[in-house]
């Protein structure tokens, strides 16, 4: 697999915060240059479709294009949105959570889902921000006055990781052989879809009980764009000994991966890797993590099935049914499916991704 052949360099760590600790077990993901992607190098886009077959994880470097240092300028701005978002009090922000809606946008308290089968509770809070929302396709919802004094620069966020979005669907599309235009018209970014940016945080653990803080999953939708500056996410690489690797944080750099759409759209022919959230490694656990994360889903509408006009897409097997599920049902199913605090029963199972989905070719 190409993913284990070119390990990534140390590089320095951002400025403020603890270093990351260089004997953590990290993965080697593939580093991309957005630059030449952009620019349709043979060579940077054959790698990007062998990272998406491999493990679905790849960094892309934004440092040496304009489209990519301006999503870095407007990450940066919501960093400090994200951490004056999550200093108003609980009460603020429980009137914001909009689950008892079946909604997915909105607030989400610490330990209001179940991380495991054995009932443990995750410690994240989130914020998700609706893209329909922001960019008009859809009306406003209510949101705490640090998000109303940002739309303007969640549009620019939005738009920009979009447009990465919309970039690497087409290089996909185009190793794929597929109708051209194909994936990226079940991603118009101003059609209704559950598009969001969400702002996570993630306190320190106690020193006595420091386990997962998000559970193992795959993501819900087609592709994410992460941007973290503390280590704790880990994911586990493909392999029968596999062990849980940290994904290390790099300054200038998105970290990205694809999501379960992408493995049904191509009948488990690209990877939606199985990825957690623990403590962070070495000191860097006695800080306050924050993230922010632009997913990109499929439109409401779109089925998530084997897409047609590829025979480079395994066909689905006789006696394997595929589920008919669309986007949005999907989203709210596995986004809601985990929630204790909502009254239902939760089944753990169901609300799983395609982490159980067998690849039926080998790479």
């Amino acid at each position: 697999m190409s993913f284990q052949t070119n390990p990534t360099p140390v590089m320095n760590n951002f400025p403020g915060l603890p270093p990351f600790p260089d004997d953590a077990s990290t993965a080697p993901l593939l580093r991309l240059s957005l630059r030449k992607l952009l620019a349709g190098d043979a060579a940077e886009c054959e790698k990007l479709f062998m990272s998406s077959k491999d493990i679905g994880f790849f960094y892309l470097d934004l440092q040496d294009v304009e489209q990519g240092t301006s999503l870095l300028d407007d990450a940066d701005a919501l960093f400090r949105v994200g951490e004056a978002l999550f200093e108003l009090s609980p009460e603020d922000k429980q009137q914001y959570d909009f689950s008892a809606q079946n909604s997915y946008f909105g607030y989400k308290a610490q330990g209001a889902a179940v991380v495991d089968k054995q009932g443990n509770l995750d410690r994240n809070e989130f914020y998700n921000v609706s893209k329909d929302d922001i960019l008009g396709v859809s009306g406003q919802l209510p949101a705490p006055e640090t998000l109303h004094q940002s739309r303007a620069r969640l549009a620019s966020f939005m738009r920009g990781s979009h447009s990465i979005v919309k970039t690497i669907l087409t290089i996909l599309n185009k190793h794929l052989r597929l109708p051209e235009g194909m994936l990226s018209n079940l991603h118009r970014q101003y059609a209704a879809s559950g598009d969001q940016v969400r702002f996570v945080k993630a306190p320190p653990q106690p020193v006595d009980d420091r386990r997962t803080a998000l559970g193992q999953h795959t993501d819900f939708g087609s592709v994410t764009v992460l941007f973290n500056r503390l280590g704790g996410l880990q994911v586990l690489p493909p392999g029968a000994d596999a062990e849980w690797v940290y994904v290390r944080p790099l300054p200038g750099h998105a970290i990205v991966n694809l999501g379960d759409a992408m493995v049904k759209f191509t009948n488990g022919l690209l990877r939606s890797n199985i990825h957690r959230v623990v403590a962070p490694p070495g000191r860097q656990a006695d800080s306050t993590r924050y993230s922010l994360v632009y997913f990109a889903r499929p439109e409401d509408s779109v089925l998530l099935r084997r897409l047609e006009g590829s025979e480079d897409i395994p066909r689905v097997m006789d006696g394997d049914a595929e589920e008919v599920v669309n986007s949005k049902d999907w989203i709210i199913r596995r986004a809601l499916g985990r929630r204790v605090d909502l009254g239902g029963e939760v089944d753990f199972d169901k609300a799983a991704g395609t982490e159980q989905m067998s690849r039926r070719i080998q790479v």
